[in-house]
């Protein structure tokens, strides 16, 4: 009763007999969708009438025949229902839904907006596939130390850094459009079943980064001789420009049939000789003669040995043969526990020799020297390494350096812009 006496103050036009009128308990004898009691038989009738009412109310437009409206029926409220407060709000879901669609439809026009600035921290711009820089002779590429790349010290292993640079040299190949079905060869080389291995490589490490940090790789390729290929990459900490790792390796061919080195065609030169620059990363490279089995019998030297070493399938790539980072782990297998947990590897220089297949059987062999300087007193370890398998043949000759824990090395800061 309040509501009904609220509702006409707010619509004196409302009649107050449209309420039926029924005894305490009882229900209405028939409702109409709004839930308001209607008199039996009067809809149909009532219809016509807001009908004939919506008609004659209607001006004509231009003194035509044709009302404004364009059709009466379309007006089908029933002119029994009372026009009260409740009944006069807008359909709420029906508003919320509109807002909802323009929401999204701006947030979606948003996010394809290039407003956000360019910074080295953004992923879309730090962590994507790289890119040529240099006129076309240098290709980088940014890296994030994940959590998984990291060792026991809480930084990115060895391991993890020539990662680095093999991904990044065979994106440079792929984004130089010279990717042909093999792991780095050019179509040419693809069609003459050749693939590139490597046979030397020297790597210089000045720190190593931490989880979350972000490096930035660059690498390009120059001629090492007639019949073979240089490849250098720089790495640097992509906040402070500092150098982390500089690194040098030579390159020959390989006929994927017969297992043998192979020269250099003339129409793969031809592919990859527009690419070439001529600049080096390591200046003063470590070109020592790595012996054979160690032989010195002197007390600064001691020998240890791992044997058994296997490689797994997950070893192999899709040249059917061990990738070249495996030997590195396999090369530090036999050095003493003692070394790992106190020293960190300053620099290596690996000599290639031989594939390693399926189904070899390795052992590790390494042989630690202290050398102590007269004039610094500061004392050096450095160890020589043998990869070979258990029958005999030589894989691979390695030479490491060791500077203890925490020591600071003289970084070299090269602008990024280069």
């Amino acid at each position: 009763m309040a509501a009904s006496i609220a509702a006409a103050a707010f619509f004196p036009g409302s009649p107050s007999s449209a309420v039926p009128k029924n005894g305490p308990g009882e229900r209405p004898e028939s409702l109409d969708v709004r839930g308001v009691a209607a008199k039996p038989g009067s809809s149909s009738n009532a219809v016509r009438a807001g009908k004939t009412r919506a008609h004659a109310a209607v001006p004509k437009v231009n003194g035509g025949s044709k009302s404004a409206v364009a059709d009466g029926e379309h007006e089908t409220v029933p002119s029994s229902v009372p026009r009260t407060f409740y009944n006069q709000l807008p359909d709420w879901s029906m508003l919320l839904a509109a807002i909802t669609t323009i929401f999204l439809a701006a947030e979606k026009q948003w996010t394809l907006l290039d407003w956000k600035p360019k910074r080295p921290d953004m992923l879309s711009e730090t962590f994507g596939f790289g890119r040529i820089i240099h006129d076309g002779l240098m290709f980088r590429q940014n890296f994030s130390i994940r959590s998984y790349e990291i060792g026991a010290d809480r930084t990115a292993s060895i391991e993890t850094m020539m990662n680095h640079l093999q991904e990044t040299a065979l994106n440079h190949v792929k984004t130089a459009g010279l990717l042909g079905d093999g792991f780095g060869s050019t179509p040419e080389m693809s069609k003459r079943n050749l693939f590139w291995v490597v046979s030397q490589m020297q790597a210089i490490v000045e720190r190593y980064p931490c989880w979350g940090d972000t490096v930035e790789v660059d690498t390009w390729v120059s001629a090492n001789g007639k019949n073979g290929m240089r490849r250098d990459w720089h790495i640097r900490d992509c906040m402070t420009g500092d150098t982390i790792l500089k690194a040098t390796s030579k390159w020959v061919m390989m006929n994927k049939l017969t297992r043998k080195l192979a020269r250099i065609p003339d129409e793969v030169r031809t592919e990859i000789e527009p690419y070439f620059f001529e600049r080096s990363a390591i200046v003063d490279e470590d070109n020592r003669k790595l012996p054979k089995l160690p032989e010195d019998k002197s007390a600064t030297a001691a020998k240890y040995v791992r044997t058994g070493l296997t490689p797994r399938w997950a070893d192999l790539d899709i040249n059917q043969h061990v990738n070249n980072v495996k030997y590195i782990a396999w090369i530090l297998e036999s050095a003493p526990i003692s070394i790992l947990e106190n020293h960190e590897l300053a620099s290596i220089v690996l000599d290639y020799k031989r594939e390693c297949g399926r189904d070899s059987v390795l052992q590790s062999h390494t042989t630690v020297h202290t050398d102590c300087n007269i004039e610094s007193g500061e004392t050096t370890l450095h160890c020589e390494h043998l990869l070979s398998l258990e029958s005999g043949p030589t894989m691979v000759k390695a030479r490491t350096m060791w500077r203890p824990k925490g020591t600071k090395t003289q970084e070299t800061i090269v602008p990024s812009s280069l």
